[in-house]
């Protein structure tokens, strides 16, 4: 397992109510040893103007389940994880439905952390592939 300690998915939902991810209406399903899993309904809150899903709503997705998978990794009594660099390739457009990210770690180290985020929809293809790197530092 690669988290501090063990998380509930409740206690991540409780972080991602609040701020920007509770706007969005993005909520953790999953998380295992190694990957923490979140959805986010594609609507009117997360649409581009042409009706597909926004591109930037997909970036909020991956850099939030991928900052909360560094800040569960880490003692957070003496460190904290930002975002340092995120880069996304949008696939294919999705108009409606749910899309699922799946995050899991490329690389652990004591100052960044990688994380690779890919992102369907309710029919399993990908429509985002994403790449975030978190900062460790010091509270």
């Amino acid at each position: 397992m690669i988290w501090f300690q063990n998380y509930s998915i409740e206690q991540i939902n409780g972080i991602l109510s609040q701020y920007m991810t509770g706007l969005l209406e993005i909520k953790a399903t999953e998380i295992d040893s190694h990957s923490i899993t979140a959805t986010m309904p594609v609507n009117d809150k997360t649409r581009q103007p042409f009706g597909i899903l926004h591109g930037g709503a997909s970036v909020v997705l991956a850099e939030s389940i991928g900052s909360i998978a560094s800040n569960l990794i880490i003692d957070p009594d003496i460190y904290k994880g930002v975002g340092l660099e995120i880069n996304a390739n949008h696939l294919r457009p999705v108009a409606t439905g749910l899309v699922t990210a799946v995050c899991t770690a490329v690389h652990i180290g004591k100052q960044t952390h990688i994380w690779d985020v890919r992102i369907a929809d309710e029919s399993g293809n990908l429509n985002c592939i994403s790449r975030l790197t978190v900062a460790i530092i010091p509270k």
